[in-house]
């Protein structure tokens, strides 16, 4: 795994001196001109701008939703996938508005393999993750082929023209094995970060609680204390395919000096875990929204971030983070293209 660079704080400096000479009050646009400067800083000039973006939504099926955490069938998963190469997801709809293409990887999902599509990234490692309540998600070569999937998808995206990338995810039972993941990494009670996900009724939420909180239990009998542990191997014991390919997704993008946009609770588990693999990652990634989970909170909190939208978003696909795409492009824009007081002939205050 590649060395990521930390970006460079003169660039940082240099950027916010120029945003503080643009025709306007100091700080009139507020955050707008925060996300501006690191995204000058990221691509290393004091004049960003982007041009085409991608995301890269990592499918993969749960063994755990066989524990009823889910108030959708595991069969929705493959049946999503089909519907985001038809273009018919809310995602697409929001890609096609914020000038982002649609990539689908096929990194776990457990079902016939699906017809060719120029979108679809296939590399399928196994039919669905072991239930993590009795086993685990996967084998660590197996977490090594799902990172290594993830970041091969991002560099297709990024060959293909991408210069903004976000990744999504699909997967029935995935808010369980992120509560599991997140809870492991930052040393939680499992019922911190537990949530809703789908929408689940009490009894079904109690239940998830205490699916997280035995798949913790047993990931510790394997690995011990699961914070000092090996991050891949706990995402092994606890994670899902798609959660380690988003990781995946996130180290190729930083690789190659892009700006990353995270998602909602899953992917960002998968944020989290890319983090601790390559800990300068943190400076090439926004956060586009906070979902309705809790434990999303605490991972933003963990990665110091803080969301551009917060809309009551629970859906996943990637959709918050293709959201927050035009933001971005408009956070590039004005401090690319406005001009300085001196280069406008207007006189400063």
């Amino acid at each position: 795994m590649s060395a990521i660079a930390a970006i460079d704080k003169n660039y940082l400096e240099n950027a916010r001196a120029r945003q503080n000479q643009l025709t306007k009050p100091p700080g009139s646009l507020g955050r707008l001109e925060d996300l501006g400067v690191r995204l000058a800083a990221i691509q290393r000039k004091l004049k960003p701008s982007l041009g085409p973006a991608a995301v890269v939504i990592a499918a993969a099926d749960h063994g755990v939703a066989a524990e009823g955490v889910s108030a959708y069938p595991a069969e929705v998963t493959p049946q999503m996938v089909l519907n985001f190469l038809s273009g018919g997801a809310a995602i697409n709809q929001i890609a096609r508005v914020a000038e982002a293409e649609v990539y689908v990887l096929d990194v776990g999902v457990n079902g016939p393999s699906f017809p060719e599509h120029e979108r679809l990234i296939a590399a399928r490692i196994r039919r669905g993750t072991g239930n993590i309540a009795r086993e685990p998600a996967m084998s660590p070569a197996e977490a090594e082929a799902a990172l290594r999937a993830g970041m091969n998808a991002a560099r297709r995206a990024i060959s293909e023209g991408a210069t903004l990338l976000a990744a999504g995810d699909m997967g029935i039972g995935n808010t369980t094995a992120a509560a599991a993941l997140t809870a492991a990494l930052l040393g939680l009670p499992g019922a911190d970060v537990t949530g809703r996900g789908t929408g689940v009724d009490e009894a079904v939420y109690a239940r998830k609680v205490a699916v997280v909180e035995r798949a913790l239990a047993r990931a510790a009998g394997e690995l011990g204390d699961l914070e000092k542990a090996d991050p891949l191997d706990v995402a092994a014991q606890l994670g899902g395919l798609e959660i380690v390919a988003a990781a995946g997704v996130f180290i190729a993008g930083a690789e190659a000096g892009l700006p990353l946009v995270s998602d909602g609770f899953p992917v960002t588990a998968g944020a989290l875990l890319a983090t601790r693999l390559e800990p300068n990652l943190k400076d090439y990634l926004f956060a586009g929204h906070r979902s309705l989970e809790p434990g999303h909170a605490r991972q933003l909190e963990a990665l110091d971030l803080s969301p551009i939208l917060d809309m009551g978003l629970r859906l996943g696909e990637g959709s918050g983070a293709v959201l927050a795409f035009p933001i971005l492009r408009a956070a590039a824009a004005v401090l690319g293209g406005m001009a300085t007081f001196a280069e406008a002939g207007v006189s400063e205050g």
